[in-house]
């Protein structure tokens, strides 16, 4: 009985860490915002948001016209927009960011191209909240 109690166990915890991955395939355009707790891989185009609790892999024809907000990413396409990555992030050498980068570790191949700043460290979620602060400051 014991080791019946055993394998269940076992079956639903290797149920729960199964990696699961969303595809946007080529020819795929999506509008509107990605929100996931598992991984994306973006081969199409995505006009919006796209947010992973995981990893986000924007493939050589993938293109992100919108926000990047993950763990983790490898991006060898193109984003038009801001890329927050909580984690580690990959630029290959086909990329191209028309945006700002916020990260902890960065990875960049020769050839990856990034318009924006960068800035990196533990914090670098909140990089971008000052800026507000600031544009409120200037404004005044």
């Amino acid at each position: 009985m014991l080791n019946s109690k055993k394998s269940s166990n076992n079956v639903s915890d290797n149920s729960r860490q199964s990696p699961t991955v969303n595809i946007i395939s080529e020819g795929t355009r999506l509008k509107g915002d990605l929100i996931s707790d598992s991984d994306i891989r973006v081969a199409g185009t995505i006009e919006g948001e796209a947010n992973s609790k995981g990893k986000i892999i924007v493939t050589g024809n993938g293109k992100i016209n919108g926000n990047i907000d993950s763990a983790d990413a490898d991006i060898a396409g193109k984003v038009d927009g801001e890329v927050k990555v909580s984690g580690k992030l990959t630029l290959r050498a086909n990329a191209i960011i028309d945006g700002n980068i916020y990260t902890k570790t960065l990875i960049v191949e020769e050839g990856a191209q990034i318009n924006g700043s960068c800035r990196m460290g533990a914090d670098a979620k909140s990089f971008n909240k000052p800026k507000a602060t600031e544009s409120t400051t200037a404004g005044s």
